[in-house]
């Protein structure tokens, strides 16, 4: 019986596809978003910065951003899931990706978003969830919220062309 591998190397593994992956998105760097990554689940992590603001009265939250964040959030949960076989399995090595050499990303056929508060000048975090992926289409709701994961700011609901896997 063949040994397991040690944690850390599977650590190791797992984060350096996360950051080929987020990182081939010069978007995801220009909003500062970054994901943690427990196992298979990802939170997408939006740190406050005040370029982020829209309405400097309020202040909140551009709106745009807010969406940006949730379709973000939903495009590279849906994209580690495809991934995630292929990683555990050996049959992609983490340490030869890059931008270049990553599956596509899916591509959005429409994204809805419900803005159910303003969002505040401070962090906010997300995480998705996928209600259908198969072979070309995906469905995928996403939740957005600040200081207390029971009070979404924003909420979103996306459908997604999946790319085309070779082999």
């Amino acid at each position: 019986m063949n040994r397991p591998e040690p944690i850390q190397v599977v650590k190791q593994r797992r984060d350096a596809a996360l950051r080929a992956l987020v990182g081939g998105v010069p978007y995801i760097r220009f909003l500062g978003i970054t994901f943690d990554r427990r196992g298979d689940e990802l939170t997408g992590v939006l740190p406050f910065d005040e370029k982020l603001i829209g309405n400097p009265g309020l202040p909140a939250l551009h709106g745009g951003v807010t969406a940006a964040f949730l379709e973000v959030t939903a495009i590279v949960t849906l994209s580690w899931a495809m991934l995630w076989d292929d990683l555990e399995n050996g049959r992609l090595d983490a340490d030869a990706l890059t931008p270049e050499t990553l599956p596509r990303l899916p591509k959005t056929i429409d994204f809805t978003i419900d803005y159910l508060r303003s969002g505040l000048p401070r962090d906010a975090y997300a995480r998705a969830r996928l209600n259908r992926s198969g072979r070309r289409y995906a469905s995928v709701h996403v939740e957005g919220w600040q200081d207390n994961r029971d009070r979404l700011f924003a909420q979103g609901t996306g459908h997604f062309l999946m790319p085309r896997r070779d082999g």
